[in-house]
């Protein structure tokens, strides 16, 4: 297939056309011409107003559903609302039924994945069921494929399996990722502890228990590392979804003292607060919750500081009968693929530039993914988008099979255009 994008600005920091305003001519998944104007003849073209390009986006945390809750999500609406989103590869949680803890269960996946324009980075259990008890074979895991290591959705409580996973995993460089919460402080909690939950009348989730395993598993890094700390490692533990000013600070501190870790935010935590749960609206229950307006405040300054290495959708979709209940009863999550970056850059206050990287660059890095750039010769892994767009985000929009999203009717700046990768192209704009 012959691809065109005329008159794009290259958002790349590793490209020689950064900041530049160009056409790209693609050709049998290859980038073969970069110019001010290109006359071949294309089988697709791209074009429109404020349009930019990066290389593909990438998701570091998706729960994907199948197998096993086919009802709430499947590969194929899968796919399609990452694309839709903007992404070309996704991370994957194990928390599927079966636990993706075997070299079966990883492909699965990566066959799926083989004719699809989704590249998707399969995260295998830690622990056996993801139960924190005993440890899976990661060793053999490693070698069939597995990109990191995470009990994905659950914490890794025992703090005895995190540090022997730290030394099991440092011969093979391999990325150990843990969602921070210490759940004896969390159980029946409903959302976040503070004057809402209180006046709301329902269980709180505080602060402290994500700081609290933070704290543990910095410890526990200090620990392993020993007295000398090595320079410019990659990061070996990564915080998955951290959402409070504290958390935020602890990891600013370790990273000045040199240790390799790493974290993320969902784009969503951005977006709410506390306050917005007052109607008892289920789409709005999330782990972690929305927290306070000092929450946002410094997540947004982690972004811009370089604290917080990457962004991320935690799309974990749910069908009506998971969250069309009472609001106690309801369970956690949302979906996010189609309004991650949207939201990001409606409420993040960082550049263009800096939220890129934080798709692309820096998952790479974090993944052990070789470096793509966009230059003649390379491969088109590709994201067209328009960060200045401002559209409404609706059911029409959504590609997911579950539609539990807050964002439905709002109104949300930037958008995906089209995505491009291992030959194939989506196009997400109405071409009239």
């Amino acid at each position: 297939m012959k691809i065109l994008i005329i008159s794009v600005k290259i958002i790349d920091s590793l490209s020689v056309y950064n900041g530049q305003v160009k056409s790209i001519f693609i050709e049998n998944g290859i980038i073969q011409e970069i110019a001010d104007n290109i006359s071949h003849k294309a089988d697709q073209i791209i074009e429109g107003q404020n349009l930019c390009i990066s290389t593909g986006w990438i998701d570091m945390r998706v729960s994907p559903k199948d197998p096993g809750y086919e009802s709430k999500e499947d590969l194929t609406t899968l796919f399609q609302a990452a694309m839709a989103g903007g992404f070309t590869e996704i991370v994957t949680l194990p928390n599927t039924k079966p636990i993706v803890q075997t070299k079966e269960a990883i492909a699965y996946f990566k066959g799926f994945a083989n004719n699809q324009l989704i590249e998707i980075h399969v995260a295998a259990a830690v622990t056996k069921n993801c139960e924190g008890k005993d440890f899976t074979e990661m060793l053999d895991l490693r070698n069939a494929g597995a990109a990191v290591f995470t009990d994905g959705e659950h914490p890794i409580w025992n703090a005895d399996i995190l540090l022997k996973t730290l030394q099991y995993l440092a011969p093979i460089d391999a990325l150990l990722m843990n969602h921070p919460e210490e759940q004896s402080m969390t159980m029946f909690g409903q959302m976040h502890e503070g004057i809402e939950s209180t006046m709301l009348g329902m269980k709180g989730i505080p602060s402290t228990a994500e700081e609290l395993m933070i704290m543990r598993d910095l410890k526990l890094m200090e620990y392993f590392l020993g007295e000398d700390v090595p320079e410019n490692q990659n990061s070996k533990l990564h915080f998955s979804t951290i959402s409070t000013e504290k958390a935020v600070e602890l990891i600013r501190e370790a990273k000045k003292k040199g240790l390799p870790i790493s974290c993320d935010i969902a784009a969503h935590q951005l977006a709410f607060t506390d306050a917005d749960l007052k109607d008892f609206d289920t789409n709005f229950k999330v782990n972690p919750p929305f927290r306070s307006k000092n929450d946002i405040q410094a997540l947004q300054k982690g972004l811009k500081d370089g604290t917080i290495d990457v962004i991320v959708s935690d799309h974990n979709p749910h069908d009506e009968e998971a969250k069309n209940l009472e609001f106690d009863m309801a369970d956690f999550g949302i979906i996010g693929l189609e309004t991650a970056f949207s939201v990001a850059n409606t409420y993040g206050k960082i550049s263009i530039e800096q939220l890129v990287e934080k798709f692309t660059n820096n998952p790479r890095k974090l993944l052990r993914i070789p470096e793509i750039s966009i230059k003649v010769g390379e491969i088109a892994n590709l994201t067209v988008f328009d960060p200045t767009s401002d559209w409404t985000f609706t059911t029409k929009d959504i590609r997911s099979k579950s539609k539990n999203t807050p964002f439905i009717g709002k109104e949300l700046k930037g958008k995906s255009i089209a995505v491009i990768n291992k030959g194939k192209v989506y196009i997400n704009y109405d071409k009239k």
